[in-house]
């Protein structure tokens, strides 16, 4: 049984948080679910489960274009098989950075690279909650535990002067799902893999603001 979130944006702090749940026939339930598999729509588990292939995909798709000399040089943020044991994230604010990797159609650039913009992890009943705090595009959901490398993040994303979230799970042209892997000290991403808009995929680097 599939338990839906629904995600309101906080005033201030700008970050996801789980106002209630309910199943699937709109009863409360009184503990959030902390395994993503009783989160994630079909939709969702299918790009999980095809992050790879997205991944290398997108990073083949902007070296044919071209920009195989941008793609070396953000070393391991762009490599697939990059992610490092011990994926938890600490809470607080991070300096993230938006690269949009492989056309998703003709027309369309093959690598966009996007200025810093602010991120807030926080706790959120039992989980972590991400935002990304401004820009045109802002992804907010929640952090689940999956293994030893990574956390799966489900959330839906904010457009323009937007001031709440969608629920997930309400709008698939909406909804995001990726993973959190740390890749150095001090330093994770999010993937994002075959995002509704723009990209192949969506990479966004994650470093401590402070």
């Amino acid at each position: 049984m599939r338990i839906l979130i629904p995600i309101a944006l906080l005033s201030l702090s700008a970050c996801a948080t789980m106002e209630r749940q309910f199943d699937r026939e709109g009863r409360l339930v009184d503990s959030p679910a902390r395994d993503w598999r009783l989160v994630a729509t079909a939709n969702d588990r299918v790009r999980l489960r095809e992050w790879r292939s997205a991944f290398v995909g997108a990073v083949r798709a902007s070296r044919s274009s071209g920009e195989g000399a941008r793609i070396d040089r953000e070393g391991a943020l762009l490599h697939p098989d990059a992610a490092l044991p011990g994926p938890v994230i600490p809470n607080g604010d991070y300096r993230c950075r938006t690269i949009k990797v492989g056309a998703r159609s003709t027309g369309m650039l093959n690598f966009v690279a996007y200025p810093q913009f602010t991120c807030r992890i926080r706790p959120e009943r039992g989980v972590q909650g991400l935002a990304k705090l401004s820009g045109s595009q802002r992804p907010v959901g929640l952090l689940y535990p999956a293994d030893a490398l990574r956390l799966v993040f489900l959330g839906t994303l904010m457009l323009g002067d937007e001031t709440r979230a969608l629920q997930y799970g309400g709008d698939p042209d909406r909804d995001m799902a990726g993973y959190v892997e740390r890749i150095g000290p001090r330093r994770w991403r999010l993937i994002l893999p075959r995002p509704r808009y723009e990209s192949q995929i969506d990479v966004i680097e994650l470093v401590p603001a402070g």
